[in-house]
């Protein structure tokens, strides 16, 4: 039967047990801890924590792991975004996409016409401009999208690839490849759409100029919307717009279709509240696009009522 421990002699403390040394410092007793791996620790050797203190090795480790994932999420592209929602990127991919796609339907072209001087003179080329009739008519409403990759020689490819490369790949670093693709797109039928509802009957438009000059819209908006100066932005477009008037044989309508477009669809972007950023972004483009194929229909009943019988 176990005995208790005898009281101590009367007028004498109680015997205390010794206190750990400090993990560190061996030589100082201390009954602190760490609260991550408790090992005993002085004063000394101790850091605040958000829930207790922690020893040194423990602080510096925690410091050394939120380092590597920072640095794992900046490699990620996370946390790291733009003003429209975009994760930022180091290079532009989709620009040098859509100038090699124009420039191999231009190479196509020309095989076909068996003349690069002369690549409008292919079928191919004639099946896929934008002609008012032959969309009301015929139905080939294909022409509003495939008259945006076609370019009547060498020189007006070559212009509008160029401008394309300078204003592409910083627009599309603002907004990432989706957005900057739902920008090109929407304004090149927005150029088509407004030849189709304003322009001539008879006159066959093709070219890259109605997405490009909705770059340019967007470019003035996002300028102003991160407050630099847009003087620069502000001169190119209104040089282009006098060219568009002075030079003959260009769609001045399917510039400003583009550029009206392209601005509207930039402001929906990098205005749109960071809360539900995506959802309003989609939402005020569904409503851009929605206005854009209202005109389209309504131009088309327009046209095919002149002709009854033939829609």
């Amino acid at each position: 039967m176990t005995q208790p421990p005898s009281p101590p002699p009367h007028g004498q403390p109680p015997r205390q047990e010794a206190l750990p040394g400090c993990w560190w410092h061996p030589n100082r007793q201390t009954g602190l801890r760490c609260v991550r791996c408790e090992r005993p620790a002085c004063p000394e050797c101790l850091r605040e924590a958000s829930v207790g203190y922690q020893c040194v090795d423990c602080v510096n480790a925690a410091r050394k792991q939120q380092r590597t994932q920072a640095a794992a999420y900046r490699r990620a592209g996370y946390g790291a975004r733009t003003v429209a929602g975009a994760r930022v990127a180091d290079r532009a991919l989709v620009t040098p996409v859509l100038i090699g796609l124009n420039a191999a339907i231009f190479v196509l072209t020309a095989l076909l016409a068996s003349d690069p001087l002369q690549n409008h003179l292919s079928r191919f080329f004639a099946d896929g401009t934008m002609q008012t009739l032959a969309v009301a008519y015929e139905g080939e409403w294909w022409r509003l999208f495939t008259s945006g990759f076609l370019h009547y020689g060498l020189v007006h490819l070559g212009m509008n690839m160029l401008v394309l490369w300078f204003l592409g790949r910083d627009v599309e670093l603002l907004l990432g490849k989706v957005r900057f693709l739902t920008l090109y797109f929407v304004a090149m039928l927005a150029g088509s759409v407004a030849v189709y509802a304003f322009g001539d009957f008879n006159t066959a438009t093709a070219g890259a100029s109605g997405a490009i000059y909705g770059l340019l819209g967007a470019l003035l908006v996002a300028v102003l919307r991160l407050k630099l100066n847009p003087t620069m932005a502000i001169g190119i477009i209104v040089l282009n717009l006098v060219l568009s008037v002075t030079i003959p044989g260009i769609s001045l309508l399917g510039h400003l279709g583009g550029l009206i477009a392209g601005a509207l669809v930039m402001v929906a972007m990098v205005y749109a509240p960071e809360r539900n950023r995506t959802a309003y972004q989609a939402g005020a483009v569904a409503v851009l696009v929605a206005g854009l194929l209202g005109m389209y229909f309504y131009r088309s009943a327009q046209l095919c009522s002149l002709v009854p019988g033939v829609c």
